[in-house]
């Protein structure tokens, strides 16, 4: 609070500093024309025009801080002036011309009109270089204002990549921040090589990054070309990562576009923007158009996945949206975000697990939900290997209840989350999955007017329990990171893109298929940690160790996203294709599925080899290999 009265006297201070130049120039104005006017032979003035002068100049000064206050010229913050403010002062003086040659007509005043015009002219001089004046001293590369030589020290030296409109904007803002100092832009156009942008040099192009940072000792590097392609952003990023430099972002383009270019809104480079994976491009319109009005419901509403697929069916306009999830904390949570941010919208959250059979269906009974979107499951590998029972309980029993109630209930789409853990899986957890999969396919069978289908994807960059946010954690620590394996390789998404793929599944869905979404080039999770420790300023192996583990229970070496009898079918989408529905026993599935059930219930010891009987290729009883 105290700062903010600071800031506010500070304010009122330097408007009233203006104020009284404005004033002062005023008179400096119209006596410096009198005097051009007769050549500054002062006494060659006739006295009339003398005495006029000061009947005048009052007049002119109350005149002048009307029409200023009118045009906002003490409401802008000039050390951020443009153009814009330069075209009102110019309107404001044209203003300011006719009520002072109308003042002098209807007062009678004898002053040559000469006279008046140099004084406005030289006046509006006087206006602009008042207020433009603090903007030049601000941003002059001598730093009048600075006489902290340990402040000047402290200064990052940055590099800009670009030099175009948002180089240009966060140029401006740079020079008003005493922490940062612009020394050299670089940009692939050769035609800008060796020329100026705001008085800081274009050195060269992507291929002269690295030694343009030894050469300026550059510490920090800002990207800011939010319109280049993909593969040229990846490019120059993977480049500037080698630097040793801490590395930020300029906002996407819709923000560029917006004005949103400033200091505040930079945001640090992460692995996403390194992802080696063309841009994910849904159809939006499919998507709005399938979930517009609908009744929908996301169990596991709370979670990484779930609540970001809550985010996306809130922006259809959905009639109802229905978060159920164990855990109150989440749900409440992105409930108040989507109640902020869609104040219009229908939204109820439900707590309560899908393991309960009653539960599940008194809220499909009540609520009478069209799309479920089932994303409730236990996920961590390790933590399942020791509690096997519980993974049943929730994973295979949950989507089997949750499944049988949406078909009971009359519910239109029926869509599960899976992961690519469920091919030919080596952990409990993806055994489980897998055989979530059997369920949704089976159901579509036996319930054909109910949609089921089951969306199969790969690692999900900061989802919940991802290794991002651990290798983070370590890292802030000092280290070690941890890596299980040097050559253990995943396929990662964002959270948005996983679910914007998700939703256009669930639109192509027909019965019984599992979409599998094209995850691009799998990613060394040791590469990720040695990327990430980079993209923090540091070296890998010198300021943080690596440390590698060995492979986890049930861990493997490589992922999978379809097995091979599955085969692959094209959708509309080429990131979403469609696995072959493998030929099962429905009977002897459902009496399995009893058996599970009842053996998790007790806590069966053998869980894992009742599992395996379902899913022939989980073999619990041999260990992982790194091969």
């Amino acid at each position: 609070m105290g700062n903010f009265y600071k800031a506010t006297k500070r304010y009122y201070a330097l408007v009233l500093l203006i104020l009284i130049a404005d004033i002062l120039s005023v008179v400096v104005s119209y006596v410096l024309a009198l005097l051009v006017r007769f050549d500054f032979r002062y006494f060659d003035i006739p006295q009339l025009y003398r005495d006029n002068i000061l009947i005048l100049v009052p007049c002119a000064a109350v005149t002048t801080i009307a029409v200023y206050y009118v045009f906002r010229l003490y409401h802008s913050i000039w050390r951020f002036a443009s153009l814009a403010e330069v075209y009102r002062t110019m309107l404001a003086y044209f203003v300011l011309s006719l009520m002072m040659f109308a003042e002098i007509r209807i007062s009678f005043l004898n002053i040559p009109r000469s006279c008046l015009f140099i004084a406005i002219i030289l006046n509006m001089i006087f206006c602009l270089g008042i207020r433009f004046s603090y903007r030049v001293v601000k941003g002059s590369p001598i730093h009048l204002f600075e006489n902290n030589d340990e402040e000047v020290n402290e200064r990052d030296n940055v590099m800009i990549i670009g030099a175009g409109h948002a180089a240009r904007e966060l140029l401006t803002d740079l020079k008003l921040v005493k922490s940062y100092r612009v020394r050299v832009l670089v940009d692939d156009n050769r035609t800008t090589w060796g020329r100026y942008l705001q008085g800081i040099k274009i050195g060269g192009g992507r291929d002269d990054i690295v030694a343009l940072c030894k050469k300026y000792d550059i510490d920090r590097i800002i990207y800011a070309i939010p319109s280049a392609p993909v593969e040229d952003r990846r490019e120059i990023l993977n480049i500037c990562k080698e630097t040793g430099c801490k590395l930020q972002t300029v906002p996407g383009l819709l923000q560029i576009v917006s004005g949103e270019v400033s200091i505040s809104k930079l945001r640090d480079v992460n692995l996403e923007d390194l992802l080696e994976r063309d841009e994910v491009k849904v159809n939006n319109s499919e998507i709005f158009s399938s979930i517009k009005d609908k009744v929908c419901m996301v169990t596991g509403g709370g979670g990484s996945i779930g609540s970001e697929l809550c985010r996306q069916i809130a922006a259809a306009d959905p009639k109802q949206l229905i978060i159920f999830d164990i855990y109150e904390n989440n749900a409440y949570q992105i409930e108040q975000e989507l109640k902020r941010a869609y104040p219009q919208l229908d939204v109820q959250a439900l707590i309560g697990s899908v393991r309960n059979t009653s539960r599940i269906r008194g809220v499909l009974k009540e609520y009478r939900p069209d799309i479920i979107f089932h994303a409730a499951a236990h996920k961590h590998v390790p933590l399942m290997e020791k509690s096997p029972n519980e993974a049943v309980k929730n994973n295979v029993m949950g989507t089997y209840k949750t499944a049988l109630a949406a078909a009971n209930y009359g519910v239109k789409r029926f869509v599960m989350i899976s992961t690519d853990k469920a091919v030919n899986p080596t952990s409990l957890m993806g055994a489980t999955k897998r055989i979530c999969e059997m369920i949704i396919q089976m159901m579509d069978r036996k319930y054909p007017d109910t949609v089921f289908s089951a969306v199969r994807f790969g690692n999900v960059l900061g989802s919940n329990g991802s290794v991002i946010p651990l290798f983070k954690q370590q890292i802030a620590e000092g280290g070690p990171v941890t890596v299980t394996d040097k050559n253990m390789v995943r396929y990662f998404m964002t959270v948005p893109e996983a679910v914007s793929l998700v939703l256009q599944a669930s639109y192509y869905a027909k019965g019984g298929e599992i979409f599998v979404l094209d995850m691009g080039k799998p990613v060394k999770i040791d590469d990720m940690a040695r990327n990430l420790i980079k993209l923090s300023g540091l070296k890998p192996d010198e300021d943080i160790k690596i440390v590698y583990t060995g492979l986890r229970p049930g861990e493997k070496m490589y992922e999978e996203i379809l097995m091979d009898e599955e085969g692959k079918q094209k959708t509309a989408n080429n990131m979403i294709y469609i696995g072959r529905p493998i030929d099962m026993n429905d009977e002897l599935f459902a009496a399995q599925l009893d058996e599970l059930d009842a053996a998790s219930k007790k806590n069966d010891a053998n869980i894992k080899q009742l599992v395996a009987k379902v899913v022939d290729t989980y073999h619990p009883e041999k260990e992982s290999s790194p091969a």
